[in-house]
């Protein structure tokens, strides 16, 4: 009897693993269930003693018990380039555990953060995450440790720990994969800023399109009850608005009320989840910390560059031959990530363009491949990390077009509650429409210029003040595709 492993990840599912794992045991083999190493071009991947063969489906498996899959066989997974180039930290255990099984957990390092943070003063915790240098992994990139010091330090005694879980980026999944593949991990890193910071209780905000990781982590958290307590989770599921991945917009969904944005101050630090004080940190965030306290903070602090220590996970999508997760130091290129990472387009066309950072994060052409993925490289280019998810698109892509769509994304995701999201969007989107068609593009694109500074600095939060990124820098990047023949000159 043979031993097989095969993803139970959503994408592996989607792309048919239940199917291939479900053959396997028909025909009498033992399948392990485990974590997506992150090589999506390859699912569903199958492994046979630390073999991969992928993409399978039902009707090779019997070639690849007769070790007659030759083009499906990728060699030792670990060895595989995409693998072996990475620096695993948060997804570690990537492909190599089940997801629910302690026992796995426990013999891969789990655990040994929060054991190690028990022997520790919560203000020595607070200072360790400082000096790791870790940076919130969901936007900003906010000092964790100094929003961890600030709830710690707040007088009223009743704090939360959240988790905002609602990954609504497009391109972006590595919040799923780890809550699918490794939600101890998740659990853990939460546990230590609750220890930290003096909180009862938290909450991980996750949105309802993602049913597998709803499932995974509340499974979880119920296993692992006893290994955190007194802290006690709790999963709350988003109805997918894309604004309740700002703080604010989520806390107010937590607490029942419309997913609208809150101004500022006060800080959700001082005053968040009810009224109290609440560290609120994206998965990547809080998936992190583990190993700072299990390794130390310098161990951490030794990947990366400048002000952005640590590791990142990137995720590659849209038109590229190899998309998945990625993760290592800050530093990397982003023309190494797009074409040697991602080995290109999908489609061998030439790529035109790369948006980083979700729907409203900047187009990168080229030009600008040798920008070094950091926060500080990425906004002296008027781009952002954000969530690290990267869509690469080819020469048909029409950047007109996807400067509209910026708009219309806002427009349809807007809360309401501030006037330069709320109209700025609308008007946006009806402007490049008359660019599209040819109509004074030259006037028209001054007014889209001043309408996009008018949203930057008037906006109550990102999703208005990030909406002028993709916009302007497809004008400014891509000024061809703005040239339009009038309607009434064709």
């Amino acid at each position: 009897m043979t031993v097989v492993r095969i993803s139970d990840d959503a994408l592996a599912i989607a792309c048919g693993a239940d199917r291939v794992a479900r053959r396997f045991a028909e025909l009498g083999h033992e399948v392990v269930r485990v974590s997506s190493w992150g090589m999506h071009w390859l699912e569903p991947l199958v492994e046979i003693d630390g073999f991969g063969y992928g993409p399978a489906s039902p009707a090779d498996v019997e070639a690849i018990l007769a070790d007659q899959a030759g083009g499906l066989c990728i060699g030792k997974i670990a060895d595989h380039p995409f693998i072996a180039a990475q620096t695993r930290l948060t997804f570690a255990r990537a492909g190599k555990t089940r997801p629910l099984s302690l026992d796995d957990y426990a013999a891969t390092g789990g655990w040994k953060g929060l054991e190690r943070a028990r022997t520790m003063t919560p203000e020595a915790v607070v200072e360790q995450v400082k000096a790791s240098g870790l940076r919130g992994r969901g936007g900003a990139g906010f000092p964790a440790g100094i929003k961890w010091d600030t709830v710690r330090k707040a007088a009223n005694p009743r704090k939360y720990i959240v988790c905002n879980a609602d990954e609504g980026d497009s391109g972006t999944f590595a919040d799923r994969m780890l809550m699918e593949g490794d939600p101890y991990l998740l659990i853990e890193g939460m546990t230590i800023a609750a220890l930290a910071v003096g909180a009862q209780r938290g909450y991980i905000y996750i949105r309802s399109e993602y049913p597998h990781a709803i499932a995974k982590m509340r499974a979880a958290i119920r296993l692992s009850a006893q290994i955190v307590a007194p802290f006690v989770l709790e999963v709350r599921v988003g109805a997918g608005a894309y604004v309740c991945g700002e703080e604010t917009s989520m806390l107010n969904s937590l607490e029942g009320k419309r997913g609208e944005v809150r101004a500022k101050p006060p800080l959700p630090a001082l005053e968040g989840l009810f009224g109290c004080p609440t560290v609120v940190n994206n998965i990547l965030t809080a998936s992190a910390v583990p190993f700072v306290l299990a390794e130390g903070a310098q161990a951490y602090a030794d990947y990366g560059m400048g002000r952005s220590r640590g590791t990142m996970p990137i995720q590659l999508a849209g038109n590229v031959k190899y998309g998945g997760l990625y993760e290592t130091a800050f530093g990397v290129t982003l023309g190494e990530l797009v074409e040697k990472i991602g080995g290109g387009t999908g489609n061998g066309r030439p790529v035109k363009a790369v948006q980083v950072g979700g729907p409203l994060g900047a187009y990168f052409p080229p030009a600008l491949f040798d920008t070094p993925f950091d926060y500080e490289a990425f906004a002296a280019k008027d781009g952002l990390i954000g969530h690290g998810g990267i869509t690469v698109f080819d020469d048909t892509a029409d950047m007109a077009v996807q400067a509209r769509f910026a708009f219309e994304f806002c427009a349809i995701e807007s809360c309401g509650k501030c006037t330069p999201c709320r109209i700025g969007a609308v008007r946006g989107r009806e402007t490049m429409d008359k660019v599209i068609a040819g109509d004074r593009p030259a006037s028209n694109l001054a007014l889209v210029a001043d309408l996009c500074e008018t949203m930057k600095l008037g906006s109550l939060c990102a999703l208005g003040g990030f909406t002028p990124y993709p916009v302007m820098s497809a004008i400014t990047h891509f000024p061809g595709d703005f040239v339009r023949e009038s309607a009434d000159a064709a």
